[in-house]
């Protein structure tokens, strides 16, 4: 193994001036969280001119989570409600959310895990309403919960690129989400769906999410995942496996 470099001399490093280090890591345009919001308004705008004009929601009408039509075979009614939304407030929450947390995840991520994640939480939280609640419901909240959570593995399993920030960005997002979920006792707000996806993005996360290495010699590091991404793929499967077995399981029970 070669000895690190040294740092330069005294000659080359004045006295007093911080020894400089340049960390690089791949960045990524975040196509998919502009994909989404892209959807999540274009849908809504269908929303909304399908109420105005012929005074009835078909979108929801055909995609909200309705537990009877689930039962009857309606399985897409588990994931099209991620892409649903009940008014301007709504969605205009949703989607703020979604552009201040999505670009970061979708950097560390790559495209496809970071959409695997929004998927996966989203259904995931459908699923728990599908089990707890009886009500009709609908929302990108499923999904962003989702994202939330992993956005606090990222941070706790990355904690050496945060320093001595870590324990305020995760007290930060403890307290987004605590608030949320108190927010979430109010009448007509699906808080099963919001703790569904809670939990789905966080298995995701904790198993198959990024973890991050230093890698190269000094004064030119590297951030390198050192996570296998066929791991994230199977911790994906197997997680959508889980999502059908209890959907399969719930129906049949019914």
């Amino acid at each position: 193994m070669n000895n690190p470099p040294r740092p330069p001399d005294s000659g080359d490093n004045p006295a007093g001036s911080p020894y400089q280090v340049s960390i690089q890591y791949a960045t990524r345009t975040p196509l998919v969280t502009w994909i989404l919001i892209g959807l999540c308004v274009l849908i809504y705008a269908i929303q909304y001119a399908s109420l105005s004009l012929l005074g009835n929601d078909l979108p929801a009408a055909y995609g909200a989570k309705v537990n009877d039509l689930i039962i009857q075979g309606q399985l897409w009614r588990l994931v099209t409600p991620i892409f649903l939304h009940g008014s301007l407030v709504h969605i205009g929450f949703n989607m703020y959310a979604l552009y201040i947390i999505g670009p970061g995840l979708e950097q560390h991520y790559g495209h496809w895990r970071y959409l695997l994640l929004f998927m996966l939480a989203g259904t995931a939280g459908n699923l728990v309403s599908f089990w707890m609640s009886p009500e009709a419901s609908y929302g990108a909240s499923t999904a962003v919960f989702g994202l939330v959570a992993a956005e606090a593995v990222f941070v706790f399993q990355n904690r050496f690129m945060f320093g001595g920030r870590t324990r305020s960005i995760l007290t930060n997002l403890f307290i987004i989400v605590a608030v949320n979920l108190a927010l979430g006792l109010a009448p007509g707000i699906d808080n099963w769906g919001h703790l569904g996806g809670l939990m789905g993005g966080l298995a995701f996360s904790w198993l198959g999410g990024p973890i991050y290495r230093l890698t190269g010699m000094m004064p030119d590091l590297h951030l390198v995942n050192h996570r296998p991404v066929n791991q994230s793929w199977l911790i994906g499967v197997v997680l959508a496996l889980v999502i059908g077995i209890l959907t399969f399981l719930k129906i049949a029970t019914s």
